[in-house]
């Protein structure tokens, strides 16, 4: 798990990513994410503390779903990553 500086002004843009190990579109989703370069810390959705968390968070129970800094995506959407990670 890491957090790392991105984007203009040096501001900290975390992204989580809730996953299952069986999900096409979490594997997918990782894949662009290591691609660019973008840092995540990965959490386990079948664990009952973290899917909590994500179903507390996004209202889904659907895999992947990230958070970047408090925005919130559902499933595999590279264009919506992009526009985030680069507003910080």
């Amino acid at each position: 798990m890491f957090v790392q500086r991105v984007g203009r002004g040096g501001k900290m843009a975390k992204l989580i990513i809730y996953t299952t190990s069986v999900c096409p579109w979490c594997k997918k989703t990782k894949e662009f994410l290591k691609e660019n370069k973008i840092p995540y810390t990965e959490k386990d959705a079948t664990v009952p503390k973290n899917q909590k968390e994500m179903i507390e968070k996004s209202g889904q129970t659907g895999v992947p779903v990230l958070d970047i800094d408090g925005q919130i995506i559902v499933g595999y959407a590279p264009d919506e990553i992009l526009k985030l990670v680069k507003k910080k």
